[in-house]
């Protein structure tokens, strides 16, 4: 077990400031609150779960790319779907400048 300040913790773990103190806010990380010289700091308490749940999420991300695919799939057959509606629509914009 081992203490950091919320700036070293985000340091170690690539995180940014903003992120880790919505961590100790939610409760996801523990913390303790130290009066040093009148002033109140927070020390995150760190433990190996706590690294391993860091670790997991930052995995996790790894399957963004999957469904980038199945976005860009899905897009492609929109873009077919507005073509065919923009031919249709210039036939029918074609007949009606005849008549």
């Amino acid at each position: 077990m081992q203490k950091m300040t919320i700036k070293e913790y985000a340091q170690k773990h690539k995180l940014s400031i903003f992120n880790v103190v919505k961590m100790t806010r939610s409760g996801e990380l523990e913390t303790q609150t130290v009066n040093e010289n009148g002033k109140d700091i927070i020390f995150i308490i760190v433990k190996n779960e706590n690294t391993i749940n860091i670790k997991e999420s930052q995995v996790s991300d790894t399957t963004e790319p999957y469904s980038l695919r199945k976005e860009n799939e899905r897009l492609k057959a929109e873009i077919l779907q507005l073509k065919e509606e923009i031919k249709e629509l210039k036939k029918i914009v074609s007949f009606s400048d005849r008549g």
